[in-house]
């Protein structure tokens, strides 16, 4: 039986790769320009950091996460998502007692036990950012912002956005109790997730795949109408920052993201072509989340992108731009001695930072050359017999197809200098 890749896993082969680097490339650029720095998290985890920063009753922590028992019997998880690592870290590392804002980025697989399906796996490439340390609604908008630079300078233009404010401890309880009031004659018609759900968090429902869209159109309460002077407050604000900054955005008061941790501010960026599954980026604030995980109460707000769907996106809309491919400079070697000048030539050019190549599966003349042609060299250098006892080099311009004669010793500053030029 051969092995092949496990279900909702990948290869990422060379001739795409190039569009993965292309991608991570204008993501770090965009980073950059905002302050923010990277951070490389663990792959897994301690299992109870994402239970108590994610939340039990979601089905990321119930149903989704890869858990194992490691050779200590302790319970470890491969991350499912990066927020709470991230957390983790400016906690563990004690980045608290430096009074700032704080901003993270992050590129890296994360792992999920979903259907599989186009562009989601269950390992799967997430890019996302951490802004930390302040409540001014003005950070909520700078990262808002920041996402909808980097799609449109990619070429995704036709965006809507999707806001809302899911409150906070002080008046989310209020609509707890509406939730569960409305809910109080529905219960059984609710699926069996539900049902658990409705106790812990009835908000879950809200997101359920086969509830939430019937609740919603059965008349759930709001939790706009809920919400705290010093949410609605916030709220106005983040609006207000959005609008002056061109940010077009529709308010969605059923918008409750799928993790626990989010206050105040929730939000979605849909790309219209995409039509019922247009979510590229979702993120919100999470004011509680690192008192929840144990460290002093500090807010912070991010985002997400899962970048297997975003390059899907990019391909099937024909914005994917052409990978640019290093031309080489291929030496064709006629015999074992030329070889050996050849390997050393390469060496050296490859020591001046110019792309080299030589033969490496026993090609006659005619092979190497059309070899030379297939990967586009610049120049072919040809060295046979002749060429060695006259201590010079054919060299030829693919592309002129001129040739001329030049001196091993003249070689690698001919080739700089032509190359170059």
């Amino acid at each position: 039986m051969s092995i092949t890749a496990p279900r909702g896993t990948q290869d990422i082969l060379p001739d795409r790769s190039g569009d993965w680097q292309n991608l991570e490339k204008k993501i770090r650029e965009i980073c950059v320009l905002y302050g923010f720095g990277e951070v490389r998290t663990p792959i897994f985890e301690s299992t109870e950091l994402f239970q108590r920063g994610i939340g039990e009753t979601t089905d990321v922590v119930s149903k989704e996460m890869y858990t194992f028992a490691d050779r200590g019997g302790r319970s470890m998880t491969l991350r499912p998502e990066n927020t709470a690592s991230v957390v983790r870290a400016f906690l563990e590392h004690k980045l608290y007692a430096e009074r700032k804002v704080h901003k993270f980025y992050y590129m890296g697989p994360m792992f999920r036990h979903d259907r599989p399906q186009a562009g989601r796996y269950r390992q799967f490439n997430q890019f996302g950012v951490e802004e930390i340390g302040s409540r001014d609604p003005a950070v909520d908008a700078e990262i808002i912002a920041m996402a909808f630079q980097l799609f449109r300078e990619l070429g995704l233009t036709d965006l809507v956005l999707h806001l809302n404010s899911v409150g906070c401890p002080a008046c989310r309880p209020v609509y707890r109790q509406k939730l569960l009031d409305f809910f109080a004659d529905k219960h059984d018609s609710l699926c069996e997730d539900c049902r658990a759900r409705l106790d812990k968090n009835p908000l879950r429902v809200l997101d359920c795949k086969e509830d939430g869209e019937r609740m919603i159109t059965a008349g759930v309460p709001l939790i706009t109408d809920c919400l705290c002077e010093e949410c609605k407050d916030h709220f106005h604000k983040v609006q207000s920052y959005l609008t002056a900054a061109g940010i077009e955005f529709e308010l969605d008061p059923r918008l409750v993201r799928g993790l626990d941790y989010y206050t105040k501010t929730a939000f979605e960026i849909m790309y219209a072509p995409l039509g019922a599954q247009s979510t590229i980026c979702g993120g919100g604030r999470y004011d509680g989340l690192i008192e929840e995980v144990g460290g002093p109460s500090t807010p912070g707000i991010g985002f997400a992108v899962g970048m297997e769907r975003l390059l899907l996106t990019l391909r099937e809309q024909g914005l994917l731009p052409p990978v640019l491919k290093e031309r080489p400079v291929f030496i064709v070697a006629l015999g074992d001695a030329a070889k050996e000048k050849a390997f050393t030539l390469q060496q050296s050019l490859r020591g001046k930072g110019i792309y080299a190549e030589i033969d490496m599966m026993g090609r006659s003349m005619k092979g190497q050359m059309k070899t030379a042609d297939k990967l586009a060299a610049v120049f072919a250098v040809i060295i046979g017999d002749e060429e060695l006892a006259a201590q010079c080099a054919q060299v030829r311009n693919m592309e002129t197809k001129e040739q001329e004669a030049v001196p091993f010793t003249a070689l690698v500053s001919y080739i700089e200098r032509h190359k170059k030029g």
